[in-house]
């Protein structure tokens, strides 16, 4: 497979929130809190017009967006999670999946759209040791 050049973009934001890890043996069964770090990619082959992927202040919207619904709240309690721990792993697919939906069409400099820009991957950092990717187009 020929491997293509690609340009990317990442931009971090933070948000606390708490969470209980359902089925676990251990601290986290427990109510606890984190201030997440979260970091988001993403990539395009080509750049806008502007000579630019996305702009950071425009990737930094669309995260702050994504948690909008999760800052300063218990996570269990958020529709997505009612059936699924609200674990890193799937706090960095939540966060990943939603910034790529509103990710605005790229627009090439010559004027043709090479499709939307899609995050690469998407980190969840519970604290300065510990973290989760999601990579939303892994090859299995």
């Amino acid at each position: 497979m020929e491997k293509r050049p690609y340009f990317e973009v990442i931009r971090e934001s933070y948000f606390s929130a708490a969470h209980q890890l359902r089925e676990y043996r251990g601290k986290c069964e427990k109510i606890h809190g984190h201030d997440w770090r979260v970091r988001v990619a993403v990539r395009s082959r080509d750049l806008d017009r502007s000579g630019m992927v996305l702009d950071f202040h425009d990737l930094d919207s669309l995260i702050r967006e994504a948690v909008k619904d999760l800052d300063k709240t218990l996570m269990n309690e958020n529709s997505y999670f009612s059936d699924k721990n609200p674990s890193a792993e799937e706090l960095a697919r939540y966060i990943g999946e939603r910034v790529h939906a509103a990710l605005p069409f790229c627009e090439t400099g010559n004027g043709k759209g090479n499709g939307r820009c899609s995050v690469d991957r998407c980190e969840v950092w519970e604290n300065d040791q510990s973290y989760a990717v999601y990579y939303p187009d892994a090859a299995s």
